[in-house]
């Protein structure tokens, strides 16, 4: 993991290189509808203030409880204690990316939605607001952390969301034989490289030309970006939006050579 020396130092120069996510000189079709559609639309979804709603409540709850660690590929298991409302704090995703993870579910309307580290429940419940008639998957490794996101789902009454517990070493390969495809998958599960991998290489006997996989903290330390570098190198991967803390890929046909963007947002 960067310092937060070295992150924001890194960010520094991805600011100066990145495109300014305007959509000007966006010469292809689909990214200037994607950048003026949907990274910067500016609407105020009634999703919106109940998910955060959720996020407040969540943040004053000093509930404490043991986390389970597995770790990645290992078979040692951490347990260590934390509150609630520090995982809300430092875990969970921002309400930024959250929102614009609604967008891009809401724009793009996948049938079939898939999440690798449910954490409380934020970030599911902007997917499955997103398009309540979408079967939601999403996997947690902590059993009690995935309990109480199964109490936040159904505060917020979501009836799409199947919450599968366990490692994803174990449990993802399950989930996938059974699904037909996965048209959207946010990866946030593991922070280092062969898991990372491992998990698009998996992920890839399921997806089809419009799929759409987003990979979480692309920056957040080497190995995170060399992960993030052999994704965008898979010939299977025709896009790639960096957006320095989230990475997006398309497999879309319509672009004939690969093509990488570096936007700010």
């Amino acid at each position: 993991m960067y310092s937060k020396w070295q992150l924001a130092h890194k960010y520094f120069a991805f600011y100066l290189t990145a495109s300014n996510g305007k959509g000007h000189g966006a010469h292809s079709p689909f990214l200037f509808q994607f950048i003026t559609r949907v990274l910067n639309d500016t609407v105020k979804y009634e999703a919106y203030e109940r998910v955060e709603k959720l996020r407040k409540q969540l943040l004053h709850d000093s509930r404490l409880f043991v986390v389970e660690d597995f770790g990645a590929g290992s078979a040692f298991l951490k347990k260590y204690q934390r509150s609630i409302r520090s995982i809300a704090r430092n875990a969970s995703k921002s309400r930024k990316y959250g929102q614009l993870l609604y967008r891009m579910v809401r724009h793009y309307q996948p049938q079939t939605i898939l999440e690798l580290g449910t954490s409380l429940g934020i970030t599911s419940s902007y997917l499955s607001l997103a398009k309540p008639e979408a079967r939601v998957i999403t996997m947690e490794g902590a059993g009690e952390i995935a309990t109480v996101a199964g109490q936040n789902f159904s505060k917020l009454a979501l009836k799409n969301i199947e919450l599968v517990k366990g490692n994803f070493d174990d449990s993802l390969p399950g989930v996938l034989n059974e699904l037909s495809s996965v048209d959207f998958a946010f990866v946030d599960g593991n922070h280092r490289s062969e898991p990372t991998e491992r998990y698009f290489n998996q992920l890839l006997g399921k997806t089809h030309a419009d799929s759409i996989l987003v990979f979480d903290d692309i920056h957040w330390s080497r190995e995170m970006e060399k992960a993030w570098e052999a994704v965008k190198a898979h010939p299977s991967v025709r896009c790639s939006i960096d957006l320095f803390f989230m990475g997006i890929v398309f497999f879309r046909r319509e672009f004939l050579e690969k093509q990488h963007f570096v936007i700010r947002f």
